[in-house]
Formats: C-alpha cells, structure tokens, sequence
C-alpha cells in the first residue's frame, strides 16, 4: 500500500450502510459490500452509489453471503473486514472442534473470510447479549476462533451510542482485531451529547438521551415499560419517525429513504450508531497507517545501510582473490 492510498474494506450484513458511511468518512473505501434484505438494499444502493460508484460498477454489492462460492477470487483484497452479523447459537458447542464448531452460522462466514483473504483487521458489532448468549459458549467460541484459529489479537467493547454524541441509549458489543498483534488498540475518548431529545424533536422533551431504537412493538403506551418510541414533547405524545430516528443514528440530513415509512424505521432499528462506529474506525485506520508508514522507515532504513555497504564489500572480496 502505498502512502497515497486509501485502506480498503469490506462491509458484511450490511443493512443500510452505517458501516460504510462510518469508514467512508474515517477515510477508507468499500471495496465489497453483502446485504441480502432487498428493501435495505435498496435505501444502501440509493445512498452510497454516488460516493463508492465503483462498488457498484464492479458488481461487489451483492445479496445473499452464502452465493459466495469462491472466496479468494469473488472478493477483491482489502485491509478490514466489517460487519454487525446475527447472533447464533453454535450447534456442535463444547465439542472443542474450534473453527468447525461454527459451520453452518453466519459467523462461519466471516471467520471463513478472514482465513481465506488474511486482511489486516475486523471491526464486529453485535447486541450486548451476545455476551451472555447461550451461557456465553457463543461469546467464547466467537473469541477461540478468532484469536487461537485465525491468529488475530482480540479486543471487545461495551459500547453505548450517548457515548460518542448520540441521544441514544443502544448498548453494543464491538469486537476489534489486528493481524499484527504488537499493534495496542484502545477505545477513543467518550465525546459529549451532541444534540439532546429536544433538539431531536424540536420542542421540549424531559428526557436528554432517547430510547434504543429497535424493529417492532412501536406505539406501546407511553407509560408501558415496552415503550421505546413516545416521548412527551411540549406536553404531548409524540412517537419517532424516520425524520427523528436518522438523527438518534447519526445519519446525515441528506440520507434518504427510499422506501415507506415502516421500512425506514425497521432498517434504523437494525443499523449501527454511525458516530459510535465512526469513532472506533478512525482509530483503526489510524493505527494501521501507522504501522504502514512505519514499515516503510524500516524498508528505507535498511536500504540506506546495504546502499554504502556495496562497494565496501566489493573491495573485500577484491582483497581475497
């Protein structure tokens, strides 16, 4: 990789590209990007054809993970595997067969990925429960895997989206790894509230930080402990909409849906925190130019020793003869 160019990823269970957009601005390129609910890929393709125009013209947006048939030439090279993927249950658990224990589940895929291409690191986002999944075997596996199989250093984070700026509760687990276990990765700096639920709404709301927003059970009475979509604004009810969910994502304004309005809020029920990603991302990147440049100190340090070295050398096998 050359000083000029940019660090190359892969966005996986996709959705509607909060990944992408988070790297995107990080400063990376998506090279390759699967999502097989064809309403999200929808609003994705809508969104991101005009600033990664040649994923789309390289036909490497594509459905179903499992089309992928053959894995070294289907996807091109890239440094970061990305991806928020479905949490399950891995069936042969406890049989202590390591990376054969998770066949036949989605993680396969991703661990599948990452040995076949060898990329410089992963970035895995996932539900909180997955902590505790299934008396934390799956939790367990997913790290054997990952760090005795395949050789990565593994590092995971309990994450809140208020954390990095967003009116949004939305605990997650991120799970981040680099080929090169020398490299020391630790969370960025918590940022403050960027906006509160007022300003989300436009009016006045008594709670600062909103609900996690999720996939189903909207309109539950604002009083029901199942409520996570009314809020009290200026004395009234008012439920979120796509228009007030974009921003508890971090979305930007000009990010459109072009879908109705019962898909808009399923799909921003599933996607990441943008600024939550992009806070990790930016210091992914950042250490892996790092360690770019680094090697290319060495490689000319080297280069600079053996140069003046040349006619010396010479001269002695000279004096030999």
């Amino acid at each position: 990789m050359k000083k000029s160019q940019k660090l190359k990823f892969i966005d996986l269970f996709a959705g509607i590209g909060g990944f992408h957009l988070a790297f995107h601005n990080a400063g990376a390129e998506c090279v390759f990007s699967s999502e097989w609910d064809d309403a999200a890929r929808k609003t994705y393709e809508y969104n991101f054809k005009k600033i990664s125009p040649e994923l789309f013209k390289n036909g490497n947006f594509i459905g179903d993970i499992n089309s992928i048939k053959d894995i070294e030439n289907d996807i091109p090279d890239f440094d970061i595997l990305t991806g928020g993927f479905p949490c399950q249950p891995f069936s042969n658990a406890g049989h202590k067969m390591g990376f054969e224990d998770t066949r036949g589940t989605l993680f396969f895929n991703i661990a599948e990925i990452l040995r076949v291409k060898r990329p410089q690191a992963f970035f895995l986002e996932n539900v909180t429960g997955l902590l505790n999944h299934n008396n934390g075997e799956t939790f367990a596996k997913i790290r054997e895997v990952l760090e005795e199989d395949l050789g990565y250093s593994f590092n995971f984070f309990r994450v809140k989206a208020c954390d990095y700026g967003l009116p949004q509760l939305r605990p997650r687990v991120f799970m981040i790894g680099f080929k090169d276990k020398r490299i020391k990765f630790d969370a960025p700096a918590k940022k403050p509230l960027q906006l509160t639920m007022s300003e989300v709404f436009g009016g006045i709301c008594p709670r600062k930080i909103g609900f996690t927003l999720r996939c189903g059970g909207r309109r539950s009475p604002i009083d029901d402990r199942r409520n996570w979509d009314g809020y009290i604004v200026d004395g009234e009810v008012k439920r979120v909409t796509s228009k007030e969910g974009k921003k508890m994502q971090g979305f930007p304004d000009g990010f459109e849906f072009p879908v109705n309005e019962t898909y808009a809020m399923k799909q921003l029920g599933n996607s990441v925190a943008v600024p939550a990603i992009q806070a990790f991302a930016e210091v992914i990147v950042k250490a892996l130019t790092n360690v770019h440049e680094e090697s290319l100190l060495e490689v000319q340090d080297r280069q600079r020793y053996i140069q003046p070295m040349v006619p010396i050398l010479g001269a002695l096998q000279v004096n030999t003869r």
